[in-house]
């Protein structure tokens, strides 16, 4: 069982709240056993108020060590204007003790103001873009529905969440369990996290059986901390031997030569647009080390990533 908790932040959307709860909500009914464990915190620990008067019975952050797997803060309105130094001192203690932190909605904003999300792929919704052009530092800010890097889990907000926490629970109970979720809430289509940026996966590989597209959405959602390949054909459904052969049928490739590939797409773009260490963007994209990143970089594009840095990155 897993504990997730979601701190409430004043202004928080229902719709995005209710996406995120509801899957969860459904994996707890369609197990017979607890699959996940929901706590809803404040600042206040009283009833609040969505920004639209639904009303939520919540615990203080303030009366709990943060003693979960994960905490998402959910925040609407205007986050940017949130200054609550209990707050933002609860949420780095969460952060020394191991807890994954996400953000949803506007809650990014939150986390980094908090300074928890410094050298970290991250998404917002679209309205508080601006608010990281405010704030001082370095932001790996992506426009995609919601992105996982490593410990941070961050989504849009609106719909977006259901998406999320697709990718979650296909990554903890398997795909078809994430599918019967997703059916019961008719979501005919699960869009992946690179979704609306990105055409889909069928526009970008063409048309491929069910379990190589499930093998796909989980390693595009996955770049940080790598599946193994039985898992990832596990989680799909299918033996490793299986999915091995579809994968290749569909894409030329084998399972580990396409998700080195996408991972190394992501280090490129990283290279390309930012001032991060090869070092760390290598971490980021789930390498054990420099050194293993480059020489799987030059297996791949030909040149040493540093040469993509001179070439086309900042000074």
């Amino acid at each position: 069982m897993k504990r997730i908790a979601f701190l409430l932040v004043d202004g928080f959307a229902l719709l995005s709240t209710a996406s995120a709860l509801e899957p969860l909500r459904a994996a707890n009914l369609f197990s017979p056993t607890l699959r996940y464990e929901v706590t809803l915190l404040s600042s206040s620990g009283e009833t609040v108020k969505s920004s639209v008067g639904g009303a939520f019975e919540t615990r203080s952050f303030r009366d709990l060590f943060p003693r979960f797997d994960i905490v998402f803060v959910v925040a609407g309105g205007d986050p940017a204007r949130v200054n609550d130094p209990a707050l933002f001192a609860w949420l780095r203690q969460a952060d020394r003790s191991g807890v994954a932190l996400g953000g949803i909605s506007g809650g990014a904003v939150i986390l980094a103001k908090a300074g928890l999300l410094a050298n970290r792929r991250f998404t917002v919704h679209w309205h508080h873009y601006n608010d990281f052009d405010k704030l001082p530092g370095d932001w790996l800010l992506e426009r995609r529905l919601f992105v996982i890097d490593r410990d941070r889990y961050t989504c849009a907000g609106g719909s977006a969440p259901l998406d999320m926490m697709h990718a979650i629970i296909a990554r903890d109970h398997g795909t078809a369990f994430a599918q019967r979720i997703s059916d019961w809430f008719i979501q005919t289509e699960v869009r992946g996290a690179d979704a609306p940026q990105r055409s889909s996966i069928t526009g970008r590989y063409g048309v491929i059986p069910i379990p190589v597209e499930a093998a796909l959405e989980l390693m595009e959602s996955h770049i940080a901390d790598p599946l193994g390949q039985d898992q990832i054909a596990t989680l799909s459904g299918l033996s490793t031997r299986q999915l091995q052969r579809q994968f290749r049928e569909a894409t030329g490739r084998s399972i580990m030569e396409e998700y080195r590939r996408i991972r190394l797409e992501t280090g490129k773009e990283l290279i390309s647009s930012t001032r991060i260490p090869l070092t760390e963007i290598a971490q980021m994209t789930g390498f054990s080390s420099q050194a293993h990143f480059s020489d799987a970089y030059r297996k791949l594009y030909g040149t040493a990533p540093s040469s993509l840095r001179k070439k086309e990155g900042p000074a």
